[in-house]
C-alpha cells in the first residue's frame, strides 16, 4: 500500500521531554524573571535547574546559552505562552493556560487536564515551530479523536503516526473517513513489509521516529496523558551522515508499539472534541489584514470553561475571566449573531477601569458604547464591530457623528480584524483602531493577577498621542512589560 511521502512533515519539538524539566524552566521565567531574561540571568537559570539535577552542560568552560533557549522555546512550543519584541528586547508572556498551570503547579490532576487543554489549543501554523506552513490543522485534536474512534479499538500504533498522521497537511470529515481507512489497511501490513515502506525516504521518517517515540510520547506519558505499549521491532532508521565527518550516522529504532488515552482523560478529552472540532480552520498566521503578533495572540488565548469546571476553578474567578473570553468570542460575530452582545461585552470591559463610567447606548444613530473617563471629566465614544471576516471601512463621518452627540473627545473602534485600507479611513481624524484580542489580553492580565485600580490613564494618554492610527500594538507593548518577562 504505497503512499506519497513528501518530506515536510508536521515538527514535533525535540530538544527535552523532560517534564520537571518544563514546569521548573516554566517557574523560573514566571518567578525569577519580572522584567529581563538577560544573558546573565538565563547563566543564572542553568545554574538553578543544574542545583536541582536538569541541567548538564557538555561545556563547562563556555556554559553555552543554547540549551536555556530550547528550554524557554519549550514553553512557547507547548502553549504556556508567546515571545515578543519590545526595543529590541524578546519578552515571554504567559497565555492563560500558561497561567492556570503555575497556579496549579502542586495538583497534578489538574495539571493534567489544563496541559490537555493547551494540545487542543496546539495548531500548525505554529509560532514556535518550524512545520511548514502549507499544513493547516490541529494535530493533537486529530490524534485524539484518532484515539477514540471504535474502528481503531483505542489505539495508535507508531508507524500510523509516523508513516501517515505526520505528513496531513488539512483534515475535513471526508479527509478523516479516507485516513480511518488507511490506517487500517496500513495495520494488515508485516513489520518487513513496514521497514521497506520506511525505508522509501529514511530521512522523512527516521526524524518522524526520533520526534514520536523518543520524545512527545514521553512527554505525555510523563504528564499523565497516554499510556505506552510496547510492540514489536521494525527495523532502524538512520539520519543521514553530516559533511566531513567519520562518525556513523545515528540510528533509530521504529517499532510497532502503540498509544492509548489515560483511562481517567477519556470522558474530558471527549467533551473537549465535542465542543472543539478536530475539523476547525486555525488561525492563520499569514492574514495579510493583521499584524503576525495579533494572530499568536489569539492563538495563545485559548481558555475554555469546560476546562475551569472541570478542575473547580474559582467561580468567581471563572466569572471574570469570562470576560475576556467572550470579546475573543463575540468579536468574531459568528453567525451575525453577536453584534449585540459584543457591544455589551464591551461596555462591562470598560467598566473594570476604576476610573471609567461605561454605559452600553447602541443604535444606528447613536455609539454602541458611551464612556467617561473620570478623572479627567473627558467622554469618548466606543464602536465595536464584530465581524466574522474583515472590516472593510471605517465610516468617519458617522463617528463623528456619534462623538458629536456625546460631547467626546475621540472615538475607540475594536474589531477583530480589518484590511489594510481601513486604516486610511481614520488618518488624521480623533479615532484609534484596538484589535478585540488586544483589548482582551490586556484585561485578562490583568483580572488574573487580581489588578483591582486598573487606571484608564495609561489608555488615554496612548490614543491622545497616536490619534488617527492602530494602537493595538502600543497596548500590547503596555501589556508585556507589566506582565511579561524578557526573553
Amino acid at each position: 500500500m504505497p503512499l506519497m511521502v513528501e518530506r515536510n512533515k508536521w515538527i514535533l519539538y525535540k530538544h527535552t521531554c523532560n517534564y520537571e524539566m518544563i514546569k521548573a524552566v516554566a517557574l523560573d521565567v514566571k518567578n525569577a524573571c519580572k522584567t529581563e531574561i538577560s544573558n546573565v540571568e538565563r547563566h543564572r537559570m542553568q545554574e538553578r535547574l543544574a542545583a536541582l539535577d536538569l541541567y548538564k552542560t557538555r561545556n563547562p568552560k563556555n556554559k553555552p546559552l543554547d540549551s536555556i533557549n530550547h528550554r524557554i522555546n519549550t514553553l512557547e512550543y507547548w502553549m504556556f505562552g508567546y515571545e515578543d519584541k519590545i526595543d529590541g528586547e524578546k519578552r515571554f508572556i504567559f497565555s492563560p493556560l500558561g497561567n492556570l498551570f503555575l497556579k496549579h503547579i502542586n495538583d497534578e490532576q489538574k495539571l493534567k487536564k489544563i496541559f490537555i487543554a493547551m494540545l487542543f489549543a496546539f495548531q500548525f501554523q505554529h509560532p514556535g515551530s518550524g512545520t511548514n506552513k502549507e499544513f493547516q490543522l490541529y494535530p493533537f485534536r486529530l490524534i485524539f479523536q484518532l484515539l477514540l474512534d471504535s474502528r481503531l479499538d483505542g489505539k495508535l500504533y507508531n508507524n500510523e503516526v509516523e508513516y501517515i498522521l505526520v505528513f496531513i497537511k488539512s483534515i475535513n470529515f471526508t479527509d478523516y473517513e479516507l485516513l480511518v481507512n488507511k490506517i487500517l489497511e496500513l495495520r494488515k501490513i508485516s513489520n518487513e513489509d513496514m521497514a521497506v515502506l520506511f525505508k522509501e525516504d529514511e530521512h522523512a521518517f527516521v526524524n518522524a521516529v526520533y520526534e514520536w517515540e523518543y520524545y512527545t510520547q514521553t512527554l505525555f506519558e510523563q504528564i499523565g496523558v497516554i499510556e505506552r505499549h510496547k510492540g514489536d521491532f521494525i527495523c532502524k532508521l538512520f539520519h543521514p551522515s553530516k559533511t566531513n565527518t567519520k562518525s556513523l550516522p545515528t540510528g533509530r529504532n521504529a517499532s510497532r508499539g502503540y498509544i492509548s488515552i489515560v483511562p481517567e482523560q477519556r470522558t474530558f478529552i471527549r467533551e473537549m472534541l465535542t465542543m472543539y472540532c478536530c475539523f476547525e480552520i486555525p488561525v492563520q498566521l499569514n492574514d495579510p489584514g493583521r499584524l503576525r503578533i495579533d494572530c499568536v495572540k489569539e492563538i495563545y488565548s485559548f481558555y475554555p470553561k469546560l476546562l475551569l469546571d472541570e478542575i473547580g476553578e474559582s467561580e468567581k474567578l471563572s466569572e471574570a475571566l469570562e470576560l475576556p473570553m467572550l470579546i475573543e468570542k463575540y468579536s468574531n460575530n459568528p453567525d451575525n449573531e453577536t453584534a449585540y452582545l459584543f457591544e455589551q461585552i464591551l461596555t462591562d470591559g470598560f467598566n473594570i477601569f476604576h476610573n471609567v463610567n461605561a454605559i452600553w447606548r447602541g443604535g444606528a444613530r447613536h455609539t454602541d458604547i458611551e464612556g467617561l473617563y473620570l478623572t479627567k471629566s473627558k467622554k469618548f465614544a466606543v464602536d465595536a464591530k464584530s465581524t466574522a471576516n474583515k472590516l472593510l471601512a471605517i465610516n468617519s463621518g458617522r463617528l463623528r457623528e456619534h462623538r458629536d452627540e456625546i460631547g467626546g473627545a475621540y472615538s475607540i473602534v475594536i474589531t477583530p480584524r480589518y484590511v489594510p485600507a481601513t486604516r486610511r479611513d481614520i488618518k488624521n481624524q480623533p479615532i484609534v483602531i484596538i484589535l478585540a484580542s488586544t483589548f482582551a489580553e490586556y484585561l485578562y492580565n490583568h483580572i488574573f493577577h487580581d489588578v483591582r485600580d486598573v487606571d484608564y490613564a495609561d489608555f488615554d494618554d496612548i490614543i491622545v498621542e497616536n490619534l488617527g492610527t492602530d494602537i493595538s500594538k502600543l497596548i500590547s507593548n503596555m501589556t508585556l512589560n507589566k506582565f511579561a518577562a524578557t526573553n
